[in-house]
Order: structure tokens, then sequence, then C-alpha cells
């Protein structure tokens, strides 16, 4: 019997969210699910539609949801369908909906400079650094080992439910503010009622999305999450 998924995009344009989850939803069909694509998040607020998924990804970054649509989707997470999602699409989503933040656990605070950078605001906020993997007996984790990578290091604000798989150390530079390395989590977990939940800071851009390791550690992600 086959799975049902649902995908929800849009918000600022800036993180492709139509060729972001362009490039997964082969990989989904792959692995069993039913497709199905919404453009708002208005379809939370429906109970009947969302009680139909058994995984909702979601890739909207900024954007808004009214009270309804935010109670929707946490009621249907709570009831046991999955959440999963990347970058600003799952934790920098609604900023203003405190009930939505309280459910993913981790928000986006900001993306600091490469420290030569820094004052320079028309270069993007790119930094070199290390994704060391922490429970690698997770499945999600399965044959993924620490990797390298040069792309938006976010500055994050999380909780204590969330299980973490890999995390990366934000080093100062001269001109930064904090004055040791900050250790910052990457990719995660996270039960919610009867739903799972999975995300990862990574995904700035579809390039970095296409990375073998970050593209294994998603869709591993999106399937974990999926009742």
């Amino acid at each position: 019997m086959s799975r049902q998924c649902l995908i929800v995009r849009g918000g600022w344009p800036g993180h492709d969210p139509v060729g972001a989850t362009e490039l997964f939803i082969p990989s989904l069909r792959r692995q069993g699910f039913v497709v199905d694509v919404e453009e708002t998040p208005e379809v939370y607020s429906d109970e009947s539609t969302m009680a139909r998924y058994d995984l909702i990804v979601q890739c909207i970054t900024m954007g808004s949801a009214t009270v309804d649509e935010v109670d929707g989707l946490r009621r249907a997470v709570a009831s046991g369908i999955g959440f999963a999602g990347w970058h600003g699409g799952i934790i920098d989503s609604f900023r203003n909906a405190t009930d939505y933040l309280q459910m993913v656990g981790v928000q986006f605070a900001a993306h600091p400079h490469a420290p030569q950078d820094r004052g320079h605001l028309d270069v993007e906020p790119y930094r070199d650094y290390t994704v060391h993997v922490r429970q690698p007996e997770h499945p999600i984790m399965d044959g993924i080992s620490d990797f390298d990578i040069r792309t938006e290091q976010y500055w994050v604000l999380a909780d204590g439910l969330n299980e973490v798989l890999a995390d990366c150390e934000l080093v100062p530079g001269d001109g930064d503010e904090w004055a040791k390395p900050v250790t910052m989590p990457v990719a995660w977990t996270r039960q919610w009622g009867a739903g799972r939940i999975f995300a990862t800071s990574l995904g700035h851009t579809v390039d970095v999305l296409q990375r073998p390791d970050v593209s294994r550690l998603i869709k591993r992600g999106m399937d974990w999450a999926a009742r």
C-alpha cells in the first residue's frame, strides 16, 4: 500500500522552494509515496485532508500562516503524521507564530559572515565548516561520515527536546562578537505527540541539496519521519 506525502512550499523565493522540492519528488515516489503539492499552508487548516497523509515536507522560508493553519499543522503532527524539511523552509517559517516555533524546536537566528566578509553585505554569508556526525548508529546517519562544506552556517536557537544527529562549530574570527566556538545542531529529530520531526540546517541552495551526503541525509530523514 502506498504512503501519502504532502509537500507545502512557498515563501521567500531566494531558497527556490519549487526547484528544491522538485529535486526530492522522484526519490519520494521511489520510496513509495504518492505526492501532492500545495503552494500555500492553507491546507493545514483542513483536518479531513490532512488526515490522509503520512508525511508533510515543508519548504516555506519566512511567509505567514494563520492561527487555524498553525493549529491544524500541530494537530496533524501530534496525531502521528511525520514532518520534515531543510534550512529556512522549516526552521525560518512563520516567524510570528510562536506555536509553530514551539513544535519545531529550532529557530534560525542569524547566518554570520566569514570574518573576511564582515561588512560586505553584497557577499553571500558563506563559511567553511565541518559537519560532525554525533549518532552514527541512527538509521538516518548510517554510512554518513563527517564532511566539510562551504555554505551558509546557521546560528540557531534550540531546545533540549531535540535529538541531535550531527552538529558543527561556529568559530569566531576577528570582529565577531562571540568569544569562543559555539556548537550548533545541523541535523536532528524530534518527537511531537505521536509524530516524528526531522530537520537539517543545510540546504541553502539546490547545489547543496544535490551533494550526495546532504541528499542522502534528507531522503533518509523524510523516510524516517513518515508514519
